[in-house]
C-alpha cells in the first residue's frame, strides 16, 4: 500500500469513527429515556400485580378463572421482539435463534404456532422459518405505545378466553444491566398468579372487596396483562439501545486503534522515502565529485 492509500485510508477511518461516535451519543440518550420509563413505570406494575395476586390467591370462578385455566396447548402463540435495525451487536441473532427454539420446541409436540412479530429483524426470522407472521406489533420495537400494544394484549385474551388459542408465550430480551441482556421466554397466557406463603393464611383475610372480587378481577386483569406485554417491549427496546451503544463504542474503539496502526505505517512508509531521496541526493554528489 502506497502513502496516498494509506492516508486514504486514515481520512476514510476518521469518516467513519465519526458516525459511531454519533451513533453511540444518539443510542445513550435513547437509553436513558427508554430506562427512565421502565424505572418510573416499575412500582406501578409492582403494586398492579400485588393486587392481582391478592385477588386471585383464593380461587375465584369467572374471569379469573378463565384466565388462569391450564390447557393442552394446541394452538400456540409466541410474541417475539427484536429491533427494525442492525448495528447492535447479537442483540437480534441471539432473541432470533430463542425464537427459533421455542418455534420448534412447540411444532414438536404438536402444537400450532402462531407468532406477533415485533421488530422488522424477527419478522425476516420468522419468515425463514416458513412461518407467516402477524405484524399487528410491528411498528413497537424502537419506541412502543401502549394504547395500540394494550389492543393487541386484549386481542390475545379474547382468544384465550373463547379457546382459540391455548397458550401465548413473550420471546424478549430482558434489560438487567449494561453488561447483562438475557434472552429470554416468558409465559403470558395463562396467567400464574402466586401462592400465599402460609397455607394458614390468606393475604385476603379481614379484605373487604367492593365492588367484589369478580368485579375487580374483571378491570384489573385486562390492565394487567396489557402491562405486562408493554414492559417486555420497553425491557426490549432498552436491551436494543444498550446494545447498539456498546457496539458502537466498540467500533469507535477499534476505530482508534486502526488509525493509530494506519498512521505509524504512513510515517514508516513517509520516512523511508525521506530516505531514499536523502540517499539518492548523497549518491549523486559523491558521483558529481
Amino acid at each position: 500500500m502506497n502513502l496516498k492509500e494509506v492516508k486514504h485510508r486514515i481520512l476514510s477511518v476518521k469518516s467513519t469513527q465519526k458516525i459511531t461516535s454519533a451513533m453511540k451519543l444518539v443510542s445513550s440518550a435513547k437509553l436513558r429515556r427508554t430506562q427512565s420509563a421502565v424505572e418510573n413505570l416499575r412500582p406501578y406494575q409492582y403494586k398492579l400485580d400485588g393486587m392481582l395476586n391478592t385477588l386471585l390467591s383464593g380461587g375465584v370462578q369467572g374471569a379469573g378463572n378463565e384466565l388462569t385455566a391450564v390447557r393442552e396447548p394446541k394452538r400456540v402463540v409466541l410474541v417475539a421482539v427484536s429491533s427494525d435495525t442492525g448495528l447492535c451487536g447479537a442483540f437480534n441473532s441471539n432473541i432470533s435463534r430463542l425464537m427459533a427454539a421455542a418455534v420448534n420446541e412447540h411444532r414438536s409436540a404438536g402444537a400450532e404456532v402462531v407468532v406477533y412479530t415485533v421488530g422488522k429483524k424477527m419478522y425476516d426470522a420468522v419468515k425463514r422459518l416458513g412461518i407467516e407472521p402477524c405484524t399487528a406489533l410491528m411498528p413497537q420495537a424502537g419506541s412502543p405505545r401502549y394504547n395500540e400494544v394494550a389492543s393487541v394484549a386484549y386481542e390475545l385474551v379474547e382468544q384465550f378466553r373463547n379457546g382459540n388459542i391455548d397458550k401465548a408465550e413473550l420471546v424478549y430480551t430482558r434489560f438487567e444491566s449494561m453488561s447483562r441482556l438475557v434472552p429470554v421466554t416468558e409465559p403470558f397466557l395463562p396467567l400464574v398468579p402466586q401462592v400465599a406463603s402460609s397455607a394458614d393464611e390468606s393475604p385476603c383475610d379481614g379484605v373487604i372487596f367492593e365492588p367484589g372480587r369478580i368485579g375487580l378481577l374483571e378491570a384489573l386483569l385486562p390492565k394487567t396483562i396489557a402491562l405486562h406485554l408493554f414492559t417486555s417491549l420497553l425491557n426490549s427496546a432498552v436491551s436494543e439501545h444498550a446494545s447498539r451503544m456498546i457496539a458502537m463504542q466498540l467500533a469507535t474503539d477499534n476505530a482508534d486503534e486502526l488509525i493509530s496502526e494506519l498512521t505509524l505505517e504512513y510515517n514508516k512508509g513517509r520516512q523511508q522515502a525521506i530516505t531514499g531521496e536523502i540517499l539518492d541526493i548523497v549518491a549523486g554528489s559523491a558521483h558529481e565529485g
